[in-house]
């Protein structure tokens, strides 16, 4: 940053009681009240460059004794603004700043310390500075918009418009020419070459730092220039949304920092509710500015501002527009961008806007698309299906999810999407591991959701030594497991010596499904003497796998070779064999 001073004097005010005086020989005729400080200074200095003073002071009596009380409590900048100007016209050293610039000239305009009053006076020599460093400044710029904003908002656009003007010149200006200090800290960046250009986005994170109205002022103007792609614009609300929007997965967290355990502030009703109040605006304001075109913005930013919008409460349509914008992209996602904390239990999650975003990327498949466009989508519903089955089993987790619900979810997704049921067998083990008390029911509803062939071999051996899988479903597993095995083996055998596989596979099942079944029996008579203290038997078991060995031989029918049809014999044969 750049800077002026002025005045050559050493610094002699000083504070004795909360009050601040000079250090002078001459006793003090002005006592000068800003809020709650209170200032004894003298009128020769101060009433040579204030026009506000000068008038304050001009029916007062130069011959009265008693010095002459003047309050100034509305002067912009406050106590340090006015303590500037007051040096100045002492003739003290002070060093102005982007920093301080712009509430120094807010209050020497206050004060009417102007040429019109004294020829060298402080507004314009703050007016010099302004134009030809601040203004011709990156970072100078972007200090003195965001004093400016915060200070007195849209009314001084005396200062906030030139900064506005000069940030957006200087964004819309080629990477090649810019030679401006900046802030990036995008990761991978501190490798950068001596002479290489800076990157495209140079200038995002230090304009997230201005507040959320005069930051879209400087979006809508570069938006208007059209000389940027939007995937740019898109990166700037990035920025901006990850350091003032506060991630609902994150609420509440404690951090470890040095080996210290830190726990998060607690906030007051009122204090909270200001806070969220604040987050809804800026999240709303977000949206509105993210740009209509595919691809601006990420999927992953779009849930996370869906997350944001659940937990402050958004209106409907920012809901919904995220919404949809979050499901045209979902093949771009992770599976955790779909945990959306739900606002009154952060440690659930909003099932609902997560299926709401699938039925948004699903609708996609319903329009009309040329050979490639099916050939793309079609690739982005296998991406979509492994995040989604990767979901489920995060939700698997909850010992609170209700069956009907986990069952209406895997059917979210067409049979077409998943190339391969692993996932879904993952998520379906994992929520029968957190249910046990699941009904026989229940489990044999979740698992013929479960295409036993589109199982990888392994997962086909892990399920069938699963014990917490139905009888029905195991024996399903078998069968195709046998059927590829002998598929591996060769496909060229003869029509007899395939039913004689077949008739083998039959055999293999049942004599593994009986292992099954023998191992999860109580053991027999013969291994002790009385059946008093015999658990009871599982009926239910037993009929299951009643049930599957009666199937099992049925299979075994039909894989019988018909018997060969007996031939007859012509009258020349039955003689000849006669004869013999």
């Amino acid at each position: 940053m750049k800077y002026m001073k002025l005045g050559t004097k050493p610094d002699t005010f000083y504070t004795e009681e909360a009050v601040r005086s000079v250090v002078s020989d001459i006793p003090a005729d002005l006592i000068i009240h800003v809020n709650n400080t209170k200032y004894q200074l003298h009128k020769f200095p101060l009433l040579l460059k204030c026009g506000l003073l000068q008038r304050l002071c001009s029916d007062t009596d130069d011959c009265d004794e008693e010095p002459v009380p003047v309050a100034l409590h509305d002067i912009p900048g406050g106590e340090e603004a006015f303590e500037l100007c007051a040096k100045f016209c002492y003739g003290i050293s002070i060093s102005i700043s982007a920093g301080n610039l712009v509430p120094a000239m807010l209050a020497a305009r206050f004060l009417r310390m102007t040429e019109a009053v004294a020829k060298g006076n402080l507004v314009a020599k703050l007016e010099t500075f302004f134009d030809s460093c601040v203004l011709q400044g990156w970072k100078d710029s972007v200090a003195a918009l965001q004093a400016a904003w915060r200070i007195s908002g849209w009314s001084e656009s005396r200062i906030v418009q030139p900064c506005i003007d000069s940030i957006v010149e200087k964004i819309l200006m080629p990477p090649s020419k810019v030679v401006w200090s900046y802030t990036y800290t995008r990761p991978g960046y501190n490798t950068r070459k001596p002479h290489q250009s800076v990157p495209k986005d140079w200038w995002t994170e230090d304009i997230s730092a201005l507040d959320i109205e005069v930051f879209r002022s400087v979006i809508s103007t570069v938006r208007t220039s059209r000389l940027l792609p939007p995937p740019l614009i898109g990166e700037a609300l990035h920025v901006f949304a990850c350091k003032h929007l506060v991630d609902p997965l994150h609420v509440g967290s404690s951090g470890v920092e040095n080996g210290v355990l830190h726990q998060p502030p607690q906030k007051s009703a009122a204090a909270e509710e200001t806070l969220v109040a604040k987050q809804r605006h800026v999240l709303e304001s977000i949206v509105t500015m993210i740009p209509g075109e595919p691809g601006s913005v990420t999927c992953r930013i779009l849930l996370r501002l869906l997350r944001v919008a659940n937990y402050v409460s958004a209106s409907s349509s920012t809901r919904a527009q995220l919404i949809r914008q979050a499901g045209s992209q979902l093949d771009e996602a992770r599976a955790a961008d779909l945990l959306i904390p739900l606002p009154s239990d952060p440690q659930a999650y909003d099932v609902g806007a997560a299926e709401a975003v699938l039925e948004h990327f699903l609708e996609q498949f319903q329009r009309p698309a040329s050979a490639d466009g099916r050939h793309r989508m079609s690739a982005a519903m296998e991406k979509v299906a492994r995040i989604f089955d990767e979901y489920l089993r995060t939700i698997a987790l909850d010992r609170d999810f209700p069956v009907g619900k986990f069952v209406h979810l895997v059917e979210c997704l067409p049979d077409i999407a998943r190339s391969d049921h692993d996932g879904l067998y993952y998520a379906i083990d994992i929520y029968l591991k957190e249910h046990p008390e699941l009904s026989k029911a229940d489990k044999k509803r979740m698992c013929r959701l479960i295409d036993c062939r589109k199982l990888s071999p392994d997962v086909r051996a892990q399920a069938i030594a699963n014990d917490r899988m139905p009888l029905r479903t195991i024996v399903q597993l078998l069968f195709v497991e046998q059927e590829r095995t002998i598929g591996a083996a060769g496909g060229s055998h003869a029509t007899d010596g395939g039913a004689a596989d077949r008739a083998s596979v039959g055999v293999s099942v049942i004599s593994q499904l009986a292992a099954r079944t023998k191992d999860e029996e109580p053991a027999s008579s013969a291994d002790h003497k009385s059946d008093v203290h015999r658990p009871r038997r599982d009926h239910a078991r037993v009929a299951d796998g009643a049930a599957a060995a009666a199937m099992t031989r049925s299979l075994l029918v039909s894989t019988k070779t018909p018997p060969v049809a007996r031939k007859e014999r012509t009258p020349e044969e039955s003689r000849t064999r006669n004869k013999q």
